[in-house]
């Protein structure tokens, strides 16, 4: 067991160096705030954000229209039982 967590933490401390001296020094992953997360994937983040925002008003939007919906049902299936109409009458024609 001990052996197998130690090949781990071998493993994990290449991978590092290979990623800082290999790809970050030379410049191959691109930071402009300097905290070791490469841009792309900061992009990738806020792209994400802003989709996730978005479907979040939409839903809430399709939610209202369902209510909406859900209210006139009701009227729909009066009318079919031949009910008269229910709230404010049409004004008279002249």
């Amino acid at each position: 067991m001990l052996k197998i967590i130690g090949l781990i933490v071998v493993i994990l401390v290449i991978g590092a160096a290979v990623y800082y001296f290999g790809f970050y020094k030379r410049g191959k992953i691109n930071d402009r705030d300097g905290d070791f997360i490469p841009d792309e994937i900061e992009d990738a983040v806020e792209d994400v954000k802003e989709v996730v925002k978005e479907t979040k008003r939409r839903a809430k939007a399709v939610k209202k229209e369902l209510k909406d919906v859900v209210d006139q049902v009701g009227d729909v299936v009066d009318a079919a039982k031949g009910k008269k109409r229910r709230g404010r009458k049409p004004k008279a024609k002249k």
